[in-house]
């Protein structure tokens, strides 16, 4: 396969995501305040998209509640600094199993609901984008799985379709990929389809470059794919990404640090993606680029 770079690329910032990583950096943002703050902060670094999650204000744990997705959204769109808002669709579908020799009753922190409730935050707050996690996967340790049937899937793909709102499928490994397709196929999703490569989650597809191109080269041409790699390899992705014809993530969700020993912010980790595909020749777009190229609804 022959080179070909993107040179018109929108940055996504995933803020906080829902790992246990708040109570690692201090740049975390826990609180509906802090979150948009780090939203906000993100775009005026360059990011075009700014992906939500939400945290108890008090613990830093993960949470669906509505009202703090409400929070965040009505405080990013009150300030003076346009982004694309994507928020996820992906909480609420956590199997955690008792144990190997006992798998029921399930762990109290299993969160399992249908598939009404976890679109309901969309319904708040109608972003441009929320996410699809495309697949059920042995998610790192332990007996959690992440938990996505193909009709759980079907129904939130519909009900994202007929709300208007722009599915970011959530692609964690090659399977994934191939039910992707058959959504479209099924006329489930409409264009312009729009991916998202996470690589080096285990135990999904590992951020190896052989197995990142081979889920490129199944993306069909007229679709749009970003990609991002979790850890260490988090600030080569962007690279990687741009040259394969992606766009490109970063954020907190994703790693903690700008370089060795030294904890990022997500303006930092913004700015050192937009100075990479500059430095390379590339063009970072802003929303209102992206809102066209998506054709996404602004509201």
């Amino acid at each position: 396969m022959g080179l070909s770079m993107n040179r018109e690329v929108f940055i996504t910032c995933a803020v906080t995501g829902v790992g246990d990583t708040a109570s690692t950096s201090p740049h975390v943002p826990r609180s509906p305040k802090e979150i948009a703050a780090a939203a906000v902060e993100a775009a005026k670094a360059g990011a075009a998209v700014a992906h939500i999650h939400v945290r108890d204000p008090e613990t830093g744990a993960p949470s669906r509640r509505n009202e703090l997705y409400k929070e965040v959204t009505d405080r990013i769109r009150q300030s003076d600094t346009d982004v694309v808002l994507n928020i996820t669709a992906g909480m609420g579908g956590d199997l955690v199993f008792g144990s190997v020799e006992q798998p029921f009753p399930l762990a109290p922190t299993t969160d399992l609901v249908g598939a009404s409730e976890r679109f309901s935050p969309i319904v708040e707050c109608r972003p441009e984008i929320c996410t699809l996690d495309c697949g059920t996967m042995n998610f790192n340790l332990g007996d959690y799985i992440m938990t996505n049937t193909p009709a759980t899937l079907r129904a939130l793909s519909k009900m994202m379709t007929d709300f208007g709102v722009r599915p970011e499928i959530e692609v964690f490994d090659t399977g994934h990929l191939w039910f992707a397709k058959q959504l479209v196929k099924e006329g489930l999703i409409e264009d312009p389809v729009l991916v998202q490569l996470c690589m080096g989650i285990p135990w999904g597809a590992p951020n190896d470059l052989n197995t990142f191109m081979a889920m490129v080269n199944s993306i069909p041409p007229d679709w749009t794919f970003s990609a991002f790699a979790i850890g260490r390899d988090a600030m080569a992705y962007p690279a990687a990404a741009v040259l394969a014809g992606g766009n490109v993530r970063v954020g907190l969700e994703d790693n903690l640090y700008v370089a060795k020993g030294q904890f990022a912010t997500n303006g930092r980790l913004v700015e050192k993606a937009v100075n990479l595909v500059e430095s390379m020749g590339g063009r970072v777009i802003g929303p209102e680029e992206v809102r066209r190229k998506l054709k996404l609804t602004k509201r």
